[in-house]
This record gives C-alpha cells, sequence and structure tokens, in this order.
C-alpha cells in the first residue's frame, strides 16, 4: 500500500512507522488515523515482531491538526465535527497499540503535544531524545484531553501531578519525564534510533507471542482485582505452555544454549 501521511520501513522483523508531515511538524489528521491502522495491518501481514513509532523532521508530533480542525468545521457547519469521525480514528490507533499482541516502541524526537504526547504513552515503552519535551496541550487551546491521556497520565505518574500536567498544559522536559515515570529512557538525539532499534531486535528475538499475553494482562490489571487476575494469569500460562516458543524455551535451558524463538 502507498502512504501519504506516513512511512512504513520493515528492518529485519521490526517494523518502523514514521509519522510523515514534517511540514506541519506531523499534526494529527482523520488520513493519518486511517493510514496509522492500515500500517499495523501491513507490519503484522510482513510478520513484523516489533513496532517503532516516531516521527519524521524535528518533532514527534504537534497533536491535532489546527487547521484540518477549523476546515472539517467550515465544510460541516459545526466546529464540534473534527471530533467527531478524525477523533474516533484516532481513538481506533490507540486501541489498536494497546490490543495489537506485539510490542510497540514510542522513540520521541522533539516535541510530543496533545494527542500525540498520549499516542507515545499508549506505546508499551517510550524512549526519548535529550531534547524531546511533552505536553498535555488541549487546555492551551480551551479544550478537555483526549487520547487517553486522562486514562494513562494517572497511572503513569499519580493522580495529583496528572491534574496538574493536565489542567496547566505545562512542558515537560525529556528528563523531567523519566524522572516522573512517563518513559522508560533518555538517550542523545543523535542516538535515538540506534537505541531503540536495539531494543527493539532484542523484543522481535523474544518470544512476542507471550509478550502479547503480558500486555493482556497489563490491560486486564487495570479493572480487575487479585483474585480475577490470579485466574487469568493462570489461563494465560496454560495457553503460553502450548507454544512452541515454550518447548524451544526449556529445551535450550537443558541444553544449555541460547533459545531461538519464532514468535508462537
Amino acid at each position: 500500500m502507498g502512504y501519504q501521511t506516513i512511512q512504513l520501513e520493515m528492518r529485519g522483523a521490526v517494523c518502523v512507522i514514521t509519522l510523515n508531515r514534517p511540514e506541519s511538524l506531523n499534526a494529527l489528521t482523520l488520513k493519518v488515523g486511517n493510514e496509522f491502522k492500515a500500517a499495523v495491518a501491513d507490519a503484522r501481514e510482513r510478520a513484523a515482531r516489533a513496532i517503532i513509532l516516531t516521527g519524521a523532521g524535528r518533532a514527534f508530533c504537534a497533536g491535532g491538526d489546527l487547521r484540518e480542525m477549523q476546515k472539517i468545521a467550515q465544510e460541516e457547519g459545526r466546529v464540534e465535527a473534527f471530533f467527531d469521525e478524525p477523533l474516533r480514528a484516532l481513538n481506533e490507533c490507540l486501541l489498536l497499540i494497546r490490543q495489537t499482541p506485539l510490542p510497540f516502541i514510542a522513540a520521541v524526537n522533539g516535541a510530543a503535544s496533545g494527542g500525540s504526547c498520549n499516542l507515545a504513552l499508549a506505546c508499551d515503552l517510550v524512549v526519548a531524545g535529550e531534547s524531546a519535551r511533552f505536553n498535555q496541550a488541549f487546555i492551551r487551546v480551551g479544550l478537555s484531553p483526549d487520547c487517553g491521556g486522562t486514562f494513562i497520565l494517572p497511572r503513569l505518574v499519580g493522580w495529583r501531578r496528572a491534574t496538574e500536567l493536565l489542567m496547566t498544559g505545562d512542558v515537560v522536559s525529556a528528563q523531567q519525564a523519566l524522572e516522573l515515570g512517563m518513559i522508560n529512557a533518555v538517550v542523545a538525539d543523535a542516538e535515538l534510533m540506534p537505541y531503540v532499534m536495539a531494543m527493539a531486535e532484542k523484543l522481535a528475538s523474544a518470544p512476542t507471542a507471550a509478550i502479547g499475553r503480558i500486555k493482556e494482562l497489563l490491560e486486564a490489571s487495570a479493572t480487575n482485582d487479585y483474585a480475577g487476575q490470579l485466574e487469568l494469569e493462570r489461563k494465560a500460562q496454560i495457553q503460553s505452555g502450548q507454544t512452541k516458543d515454550f518447548r524451544e524455551g526449556v529445551a535450550a535451558f537443558i541444553e544449555k544454549r541460547p533459545s531461538k524463538f519464532v514468535g508462537g
């Protein structure tokens, strides 16, 4: 499939999806959302075992495209039109990240504002270049948060700090984001993609079916009780025990050799 707003590149078992509207700081639009969903499907068809999400140019993403918001509002005759189909598509992207049984790593270069901040935080792992910055910019244009900010941020940084960030829209540096627990690592800008590629290749060579179950278990833990989570883990363990990767892992342990997982 040909893409206009993103780039897709396979590097072995790792798929790199790049938001590719650098002239608008990769701002999010309906087309971006639809192409992102298609790219994830494309990556799975190509047997990707890990996915990197990054941005072209000097920003990860500036958030929602205000110009498109204005254009859609004029065409539809109602200001809120942008928050209907486009936001529904972006929500589907976020759920796709959370529900796809592959590891997603956000490589954040430059600004990650508004919805794109939450897009990055939805990924399983987040690595930022040292010049990266994050903010919940919605309040600055009179909006309440979207793209899951009120769900994920309190779980990462705590209720009080999330309230502050959401109500003020203050910019958080990469180092501050690391200290707050928003992200996993900060590296030099020039080392961002090599660092993330090494991380992705490590995960791609892991038993990715088990990684998918880890994602399912973590999602369920947000609303599950202790007993319910224990039962869910038991069922997931049974499923994992039926995989080729489990048999390979046991054999490699007994034979004292590195495991060669196939992701199933």
